[in-house]
């Protein structure tokens, strides 16, 4: 903790002042503020993308994987990704891999008390030693669900697209890789709203539906495909249309397809 500045706002800790917790400060809560004026949504938002990445782990276990990578996971809230996997699979191992320090203080507890999880204090764009961190505990040699849950809004397209292309070689066939993603339509909201988040804790990108699929380039695109957070449920073959709003996260699963040695 001694690299911890208040002065500096999180997004973890945004996103845990807008979910309402106890693990944010003055610098968080004025960009929480701030952003909130702009998209009056994003606390529902934030909850709405959580229910989409626990939907997407219990289908997940459901479907026979056992192993878990979170990848910038954030402050754990309930359900976490290692509760919600072993209500089906109790034998289920999850990684969390993040490097914000109030992040890693609250994960590092909940390592000391459960053998079946994994902390890894690093950067995600650290792939090498992130792996194999993992692989220490994890097998990668069978199917697991790395998880990218509101993570990659904050990558250009191009380095979006590097980041999984980085973890995806290291998946066994039958993975699955999980994308959810901030959305605004075009317009002046949404230009202000990228000005004052990128002022913040770091730059924001507004991907399309098609820019998600593109970052999933050579998987294969489960059902439902893109879609809102809202309405999205993994192996359905249509989800409803939502109701209109300003604001949204969408989220997409693939699978790792066999290979051809």
């Amino acid at each position: 903790m001694a690299d911890f500045d208040v002065s500096k706002p999180s997004t973890a800790r945004v996103y845990d002042y807008w979910l309402k917790g106890k693990d944010n400060f003055a610098a968080d809560r004025e960009v929480g503020d701030r952003l909130m004026k702009i998209a009056p949504e994003l606390p529902v938002m934030v909850r709405e993308n959580k229910e989409l990445l626990t939907r997407a782990v219990d289908w997940s276990a459901r479907q026979g994987i056992r192993q878990f990578i979170d990848l910038g996971c954030g402050l754990p809230t309930k359900p976490s990704t290692h509760q919600t996997a072993r209500l089906v699979a109790p034998e289920a191992m999850t990684a969390y891999v993040d490097n914000d320090p109030v992040v890693i203080s609250h994960l590092a507890v909940l390592r000391a008390k459960d053998p079946m999880v994994t902390v890894i204090d690093n950067d995600v764009d650290d792939s090498g030693t992130v792996l194999a961190a993992a692989g220490e505990r994890i097998d990668l040699s069978r199917p697991a669900c790395l998880l990218l849950g509101a993570l990659v809004h904050f990558y250009r397209p191009d380095a979006a697209r590097d980041l999984i292309a980085k973890y995806v070689p290291a998946l066994a066939p039958g993975s699955h890789v999980v994308l959810t993603a901030g959305y605004m339509p075009p317009g002046p909201d949404a230009e202000r709203f990228v000005t004052v988040y990128s002022a913040g804790p770091r730059p924001l990108y507004v991907h399309s539906a098609e820019d998600l699929l593109s970052f999933l380039d050579g998987l294969e695109v489960l059902p439902p495909g893109v879609a809102d957070a809202r309405v999205w449920r993994p192996g359905r073959t249509a989800v409803p249309a939502p109701e209109r709003r300003a604001i949204w996260m969408n989220g997409v699963m693939a699978q790792v397809p066999a290979r051809n040695d």
